[in-house]
């Protein structure tokens, strides 16, 4: 699903990241007044709840299943995911819209600008040593896919998430830095509640985007289509099947379920037909590992 990224170690590196944003921007935001500084340290105190959210949702998905749950926790991930967007969206974008807004109507001199510009190349260095983190578990589970097919293809939401809040982190960082030198420069107040706007439209726009994602997993999204092709060509070159009708996959999580159609080759008893179905679903489990639950439909032979 997501190949061998540690979707985990991405989380880990964005929480330590933005918990020490946070600190500084909030510290900067209180002396000097900057509407964009305020923006960006509720972004950060957001994106480290959203973090706490993830972690949650990938200790639930790893339940076992039981009688209420059959196919296990897998998917409440998903659950987890999509209420992180709508957190980046409220939280972390409306709000800074607000803001945006209110400096607008009300402007207020910005105090010790300089030093809102060193907390900012502070994050700026330090967002991005959270986004090479986050990019190089993405390089592992993209497999030479283009960016953006990944992100519309991807299974694995919890780096989706991270890789949504760590880049629009990083660009609202640059945006805020922009908004604030504008100011230091012009002396024009303008400038800094135009930069708390373009964070809340950037944070609304990244939020709108994974939550789109998520969506499809959460109503019951299958497997990557790359894989959903190596699985069929599996099952079709296996001498026990003479050809594949269908093949249904669900997305439970790091978990795969899996329902197969396929016409049996020719076998001399019906046992011996269990027998193949059994070995056929066996080594389709070995080869695909996430595939937790298989359900095997078989057709015989004219």
């Amino acid at each position: 699903m997501s190949g061998h990224a540690d979707s985990k170690r991405a989380i880990f590196l964005a929480l330590g990241a933005n918990f020490a944003i946070f600190i500084a921007k909030l510290v900067a935001a209180l002396f000097t007044g900057s509407g964009a500084m305020l923006a960006e340290a509720v972004h950060s105190a957001a994106d480290c709840g959203n973090q706490g959210l993830l972690l949650l949702g990938m200790k639930q998905a790893k339940r076992p299943p039981s009688p209420d749950y059959p196919l296990g926790w897998g998917r409440a991930l998903y659950f987890w995911s999509f209420l992180v967007a709508i957190l980046l969206f409220s939280v972390g974008g409306m709000f800074s819209l607000y803001e945006g807004v209110h400096k607008l109507t009300n402007p207020e001199p910005l105090k010790w600008p300089w030093l809102a510009v060193g907390v900012l190349a502070f994050s700026i260095v330090t967002e991005g040593i959270s986004m090479h983190g986050c990019m190089q578990e993405v390089n592992k589970a993209r497999e030479g896919q283009p960016l953006w097919q990944w992100f519309r293809e991807t299974r694995a939401s919890e780096l989706l998430v991270i890789f949504g809040e760590d880049l629009a982190a990083l660009i609202g960082l640059c945006l805020a830095m922009l908004a604030v030198v504008a100011t230091i420069l012009t002396g024009n107040l303008v400038y800094d509640a135009i930069g708390t706007i373009a964070i809340g439209v950037l944070l609304i726009v990244v939020a709108v985007a994974v939550a789109r994602e998520v969506k499809a997993l959460l109503i019951g999204q299958g497997v990557e289509p790359k894989r959903r092709a190596e699985m069929v060509a599996f099952l079709s070159a296996r001498e026990e099947i003479d050809s594949v009708y269908n093949l249904l996959t669900v997305q439970m999580g790091t978990d795969v379920m899996v329902a197969i159609k396929a016409k049996m080759a020719p076998a001399p008893t019906a046992r011996a037909m269990i027998e193949a179905i059994n070995i056929v679903e066996a080594d389709f489990k070995a080869e695909f590992k996430d595939v937790r639950w298989s359900f095997f439909e078989p057709d015989i032979a004219d």
